[in-house]
């Protein structure tokens, strides 16, 4: 299976190069991508980015000392805005109770601990989580999402059926833990995604054509 996966990872990395991702100046900013990002386009949670930064509010104190309304109002561009007001709040109220709002101390926290507190908090669930432990706290754990499920389950590699934590530990157990190979990773297939693995594919221009388990 780790000879299947890295020949996934360098025929992707080929065809797609780096992919530079998660973009953000800071850890938070990083954090509270990843929260905005749910059930939207990334171009909408960047006009919601930049404008939390001409505020000057996008750091923890700033939002943990905003009004939820404030907050609300603030990120309207990113869709579901009271909802995920309500997320990024609770997730303020977490970092802030645990860790005093401070992310250095959050980052000294064990991987497995912190990532079991994360899934406690109201809205964030799996792939949320593991993105702010990946792309804000660079902690080696593989961020599964629907690009991930498609490419591989279209290869034969997984089932469609296949859990998040199933996928997950495919990638956990078989390569190396390193933060940076998943990072690009977990990149990779987003661009696939996009590019040729769409709802309706483009195999005539994959890739991964001839991959070891596709039919």
């Amino acid at each position: 299976m780790k000879k299947i996966l890295m020949e996934i990872y360098r025929k992707l990395y080929r065809a797609y190069g780096s992919r530079h991702w998660w973009p953000g100046e800071t850890s938070f900013e990083v954090m509270v991508g990843a929260i905005l990002t749910q059930n939207t386009s990334w171009r909408n949670v960047e006009k919601t980015i930049q404008r939390l930064k001409a505020k000057g509010v996008l750091n923890p104190q700033g939002i943990y000392h905003l009004r939820r309304s404030q907050l609300a109002s603030l990120i309207k561009s990113s869709g579901y805005y009271r909802i995920k007001a309500d997320r990024l709040k609770s997730f303020m109220g977490f970092l802030f109770e645990e860790y005093e709002g401070d992310l250095k101390r959050m980052k000294r926290a064990r991987l497995v601990e912190l990532r079991t507190k994360l899934l406690g908090v109201k809205g964030i669930g799996p792939e949320t989580a593991d993105s702010i432990l990946l792309y804000g706290l660079k902690k080696p754990i593989f961020v599964v999402d629907a690009y991930t499920r498609r490419v591989l389950s279209r290869h034969r590699v997984i089932s469609e059926g296949a859990s998040y934590e199933e996928i997950q530990r495919l990638f956990m157990m078989h390569l190396p833990l390193d933060e940076k190979l998943f990072n690009e990773y977990h990149a990779l297939f987003v661009q696939a995604g996009k590019m040729v693995c769409k709802k309706t594919p483009r195999c005539d221009i994959c890739p991964l054509k001839g991959i070891g388990h596709r039919a």
